[in-house]
């Protein structure tokens, strides 16, 4: 009878690993992640002092081969994970200073390629223009804003993927109606799914959308890096990004790792979400990536028995924020009914109710977007050198 593969017989295995210690094995002294098993393969992270990176890529060949060792096993994958606390010590742990990796692994990682994340700079080949689509906060619409966004874009006869940068948080499935996972092809690339006449890759294709994402930084740069560059994208005249919320190591990874041609900033117009997009807004300048404009979104709500207009979360915020920053002001989205049950049921409302009123919003914040990475062409700088403290 064949044996079942699990996590306890993988770390059986493991237990047969030295640690950088040579006297204790790396489970016992707490370096292993969270191990993710998927159709036979097997993927993991080893947590080390980001000074002995380098000399101890043995370590992770060695357990590498351990676990393909194990019956079921089709091949594994082991990633070395180098990052500090702010004190020096081994964030997680149980106090010693050796420390854990409580993120899970991922069918992106691959042996080095967190390390490759910080230092291997270029395009996404036959992709000619990636644009962002960014908020400094959650909850304003991100997500929703950058599907219609790119489907609007496909409208004006471009060829358009998205890719769901959101590794915490990935909506895209629930978004486009997609589910299943992506194929692989040849020479390890995944090919992307499609919905509505657009590419699309997600984190959620990946892992059960109500698993938790407890990543740290390389795990969450080097899926990044992978879902960009180990993508069979095809030729695209613009892939869509939607950014996770915030000004943290995803918008970073994306700065350092491809040419972005601008980012677009979501918001809605109250102030308090206000500060956070000025916040996004300026860590993009800081990276030397065009911002393209701000998006006011749930700007308006129109009683659809009575007619009377709520400004339920203010209104005119956004505009008058990129008039005071320098910035374009792309568009208005209003609050509806409507684009809340199409996002909630995947038939996103540009490409199913392309009549309406929020439609013609989309339509209009993708042109003006357009004309907009047009006038920047040829003159985005280079992504900044981005240096990772240990």
């Amino acid at each position: 009878m064949t044996e079942l593969l699990t996590k306890e017989r993988v770390l059986e295995a493991l237990k047969r690993v030295k640690g950088p210690d040579l006297a204790s094995d790396i489970v016992s002294l707490g370096l292993v992640s969270e191990v993710v098993i998927h159709k036979g393969k097997v993927y993991f992270a080893i947590s080390v002092d980001p000074a002995r990176a380098r000399e101890l890529e043995a370590l992770r060949v060695a357990a590498e081969k351990a676990v393909e060792t194990v019956p079921g096993v089709e091949k594994a994958t082991v990633t070395l994970t180098a990052d500090r606390a702010p004190g020096g010590a081994l964030t997680g742990g149980n106090g010693n200073g050796r420390g854990t990796a409580p993120h899970s692994g991922s069918p992106f990682t691959r042996p080095g390629a967190a390390r490759d994340a910080r230092h291997r700079p270029g395009g996404v080949p036959g992709v000619d223009h990636i644009i962002a689509v960014a908020s400094g906060k959650g909850g304003v619409g991100k997500s929703t804003t950058a599907v219609n966004l790119a489907l609007a874009l496909k409208e004006q006869g471009l060829k358009v993927g998205i890719l769901d940068a959101d590794i915490y948080g990935p909506s895209m499935p629930r978004l486009l109606g997609l589910k299943g996972q992506p194929q692989t092809l040849g020479g390890n690339k995944l090919e992307p799914m499609q919905a509505y006449g657009l590419k699309v890759m997600s984190m959620g294709f990946l892992v059960d959308e109500e698993t938790p994402m407890i990543w740290r930084g390389p795990m969450v740069m080097s899926a990044l890096s992978q879902m960009l560059k180990d993508v069979s994208w095809g030729d695209l005249d613009v892939l869509v990004v939607d950014m996770p919320p915030g000004t943290g190591d995803a918008q970073l990874t994306m700065a350092q790792q491809v040419p972005l041609a601008g980012a677009v900033i979501v918001s809605t117009p109250q102030d308090l979400a206000l500060i956070d997009a000025r916040k996004g807004l300026n860590m993009f300048r800081k990276v030397n990536v065009p911002v393209l404009g701000l998006v006011e979104n749930m700007s308006t709500f129109v009683c659809p028995h009575c007619g009377e207009r709520s400004d339920i979360f203010g209104h005119g915020g956004a505009r008058s924020e990129a008039a005071r920053l320098g910035v374009p002001f792309l568009g208005e989205v209003p609050l509806t009914l409507a684009i809340r049950e199409t996002s909630d049921e995947g038939r996103p409302v540009v490409a199913t109710d392309p009549s309406s009123a929020a439609a013609g919003a989309y339509r209009d914040i993708a042109a003006r977007a357009w004309a907009e990475l047009e006038r920047h062409k040829g003159t985005a700088r280079a992504a900044p050198s981005i240096v990772m403290e240990g």
